[in-house]
């Protein structure tokens, strides 16, 4: 019997028992839920981020134009403190996509909703309008909720998302690389300082509320994040196994300019216009802003980015009356192979 230790705030150590059922179930996941409420909650902080202060810069002023800073996200995910745990079903594979995590909050049983908003509002004092009618009529409100989230997702997450899910793999691969060299005891004590394993225990200080099996479902998902910080975050909700999020590896230079050193052989390939277009979306932005930058005209830009989304090498995002570009996650690796 493995038992895992999880040390809250103050009072003695919670213990989660872990038979080899649940440990042949522990898996990882990549969520995009759980960037949403991360990144919302990074958002609305007042501090300045040493890290994400790039992506703060371009985005924050798009949620605000969009007024999602004072919509249903802004209520349900508050500046500290408990989000409601319907906003992050347990992913069902290893990359659910964003539709797919939407329908399992959609499918978010009446009295979970309820039990979730009952927690919310004790902890933070009160319940505003939104979550007032999301309380009456949990059905119909999800739906208004699910729209807020794809209109913050194509806004702040999708044209950036090439970039943050590779660094979101490149943790799963090198964490099961270390399963696969040196077993789990080493992966758990690598995931964060807070997190350490000895003597078949598994100890994550600063947990506040108390975990067993009694409470938690079976085996354990492990989900890498861009934005969790400074310390991971657990959801615990059965039967569902428990989630634990934990800050991933190589954050620090996600959003660091990447060197491109063969834009004369791409440009051989693809014109000198798209390739200069490639370079200029180091971070997103629109027709006019690239046509701006690059010296083309506008009308020869859009008809640039069309052929280069066509060929799978940008993407398009609606942004208010706008459309952001970004680079794939194939023109990232075109860009950044070696000669």
């Amino acid at each position: 019997m493995i038992k895992v230790y999880l040390n809250p705030w103050s009072g003695p150590l919670e213990e989660l028992a872990f038979s080899a059922s649940d440990l042949a179930q522990t898996r990882f996941a990549v969520s995009p839920m759980w960037e949403v409420g991360t990144s919302f909650r990074l958002l609305s902080s007042v501090s300045a981020h040493p890290v994400h202060r790039p992506w703060l810069e371009q985005v924050r002023p798009r949620v605000a134009a969009a007024g999602l800073d004072r919509g249903w996200l802004a209520e349900l995910i508050p500046p500290s403190g408990y989000v409601p745990d319907f906003l992050n079903p347990a992913p069902a594979g290893p990359a659910p996509t964003l539709a797919e995590e939407l329908a399992g909050i959609l499918a978010a049983p009446v009295a979970r909703v309820c039990q979730d908003l009952d927690r919310l509002g004790r902890e933070q004092g009160r319940r505003g309008l939104r979550l007032r009618t999301l309380y009456a009529e949990p059905q119909a409100r999800l739906v208004r909720v699910s729209e807020e989230i794809e209109t913050y997702w194509e806004l702040a997450l999708a044209p950036y998302w090439a970039r943050i899910r590779a660094v979101l793999d490149a943790d799963v691969f090198y964490r099961a690389r270390q399963v696969a060299e040196h077993g789990a005891g080493h992966l758990f004590n690598d995931l964060h300082p807070s997190v350490s394993w000895d003597d078949n225990a598994l100890r994550l200080a600063r947990r506040q509320r108390p975990l067993s099996r009694k409470t938690a479902g079976a085996g354990l998902l492990l989900i890498p994040s861009a934005f969790t910080g400074p310390g991971p975050l657990t959801r615990v909700t059965p039967p569902e196994p428990p989630q634990l999020a934990y800050p991933a590896r190589g954050v620090g230079s996600l959003w660091e300019p990447r060197p491109i050193t063969r834009t004369g052989a791409i440009a051989a390939v693809l014109g000198r216009s798209r390739t200069l277009l490639l370079t200029e979306l180091e971070t997103p932005a629109s027709t006019t802003e690239l046509a701006r930058r690059t010296g083309l005209s506008p009308a020869g830009a859009s008809q640039h980015l069309t052929a280069l989304r066509d060929a799978g090498l940008v993407s398009a995002h609606r942004a208010g009356r706008s459309v952001l570009y970004a680079r794939t996650s194939v023109a990232e690796s075109i860009l950044a192979a070696r000669p």
